[in-house]
């Protein structure tokens, strides 16, 4: 959800007109970063939203009940950092406006994203939400999790005939190649259709 998205819904669950000094009040932060944020495209984090519904005494979750997916959190899952899946994981509440092109007939998970490297896109702490792949094409310049030599990544990928071509957001971060057998040795985990970003 974006805080323009925000903005709207808190406007009609409370029944006012909200503005972006409101908003920004409600959150602690200045009217600028509000600004900042909204011509940035920036995601709502979840405890965003429950400091709003704290401020505004209203409940942002419970209104849009039909809207909300609940997601298996591991919250030992760190990818880009070699640690690999496991069973320790919770449900987390999630709104589906956050989630990219949601489907009932799809699978999502939630893992932490660690490292700068796809900075400032996704930061180190931030949680991503990966759409499950489920046999479909890379779609090019989209970000993935994937595994490769027993190793998660989070990066954004490209297919160019007999390779894989894999590009990070940080420029100190070079672009490479996975061609030839190493590219079917490329697990797709899925797609990262949502990031929840952590706050500073």
């Amino acid at each position: 959800m974006k805080l323009d998205e925000l903005i709207q819904l808190i406007s009609n669950i409370a029944g006012i007109t909200v503005n972006q000094s409101m908003l920004a009040d409600s959150l602690g932060i200045t009217r600028q970063t509000i600004s900042n944020r909204i011509k940035t495209q920036s995601e709502v984090t979840v405890s965003e939203i429950r400091r709003v519904e704290e401020f505004f005494k209203i409940s942002i979750f419970s209104s849009v009940t039909d809207d909300i997916a609940y997601l298996d959190y591991f919250t030992d899952v760190f990818a880009s950092c070699g640690i690999v899946f496991s069973s320790e994981k919770t449900k987390l509440p999630i709104p589906i406006s956050m989630i990219s092109g949601y489907s009932k007939n799809k699978l999502y998970s939630m893992i932490n994203a660690s490292g700068n490297s796809m900075s400032p896109t996704i930061d180190n702490g931030d949680k991503l939400i990966v759409e499950h792949w489920n046999g479909n094409q890379i779609q090019d310049n989209k970000i993935y999790v994937f595994c490769f030599n027993n190793e998660f990544f989070v990066k954004r990928l490209s297919k160019n005939l007999d390779e894989i071509i894999i590009k990070s957001d940080n420029p100190e971060y070079r672009i490479r190649t996975i061609n030839g057998k190493s590219a079917a040795e490329l697990i797709l985990i899925g797609k990262i259709v949502a990031t929840v970003k952590q706050l500073d």
